[in-house]
């Protein structure tokens, strides 16, 4: 790994938690497709995992007292039976594919809401989520925008939202860890960055949810809502473009 792509790491690491803090996923989907760019997918998965484990590990300690604990157990369980489904199948997608998939996970959030009656409440769709999510997560290497739609219809305040997300989203990433990083460290880490970036990126990742967090109590319910979902959808176009420069390339 060069010294540019490096850095570039773990500035986006910092920018990318902040994104996160603010809007709850807009930051790991920039994350991903920025990691896609230097790295080997595989290697971009699970860099991708540990970076968003720390962000989101990290939102969940700063704001747990608005986490719904019993939505994040639900998940928690589908989590672990999704990452064993996807592990049985092997599948690893390639750059083309991966920003394709990138770039159409933000248009669910276009979605008209008559369509959608999904409630992270309620204890059999906190489990639908945790195996729909983490299965796209596993196979697109985010799923924010879905996961959002579950949150469409609950009754929780904006705090609570980015509180019980990020602490769904750790058993999501933990997942992703696992089932790329068994298979890319059994082949000696090819494309796997230094330990030092990791070094540097993580407290920068911790800062930087610190300073969305802050941000955050400056923004109102309806905003946050509103500004999430086209931010999210001017990146999933860059994405598409992207994917489809790689595929005609």
């Amino acid at each position: 790994m060069t010294l540019p792509a490096a850095l570039f790491v773990v500035c986006m690491a910092f920018v990318t938690a902040m994104l996160s803090g603010v809007f709850g996923m807009a930051g790991g989907l920039v994350l991903m497709g920025a990691l896609a760019l230097v790295l080997p997918v595989q290697a971009a998965f699970v860099t991708h995992g540990i970076l968003q484990l720390v962000a989101n590990g990290w939102r969940a300690i700063l704001h747990r007292k608005h986490v719904r604990w019993d939505i994040v157990g639900w998940y928690a369980l589908a989590s672990l039976i999704a990452g064993g489904v996807v592990t049985l199948l092997s599948f690893t997608p390639s750059k083309p594919l991966l920003f394709l998939m990138l770039g159409l996970v933000p248009f669910l959030t276009w979605l008209p809401q008559k369509w959608i009656n999904l409630d992270a409440g309620k204890p059999v769709q906190a489990f639908v989520s945790g195996l729909t999510v983490t299965g796209l997560n596993l196979t697109a290497g985010v799923a924010g925008p879905l996961l959002d739609i579950f949150f469409v219809r609950t009754e929780l305040t904006r705090h609570a939202i980015v509180a019980t997300k990020a602490a769904t989203q750790v058993f999501a990433h933990l997942a992703k860890i696992l089932v790329y990083g068994v298979p890319l460290f059994a082949g000696q880490g090819v494309g796997f960055p230094p330990l030092w970036v990791f070094a540097l990126a993580i407290p920068l990742s911790m800062a930087g949810t610190a300073v969305g967090g802050m941000i955050l109590n400056r923004v109102s319910d309806v905003d946050f809502k509103r500004w999430t979902r086209w931010i999210i959808t001017v990146i999933g176009i860059s994405y598409l473009v992207q994917a489809a420069q790689l595929m005609l390339g």
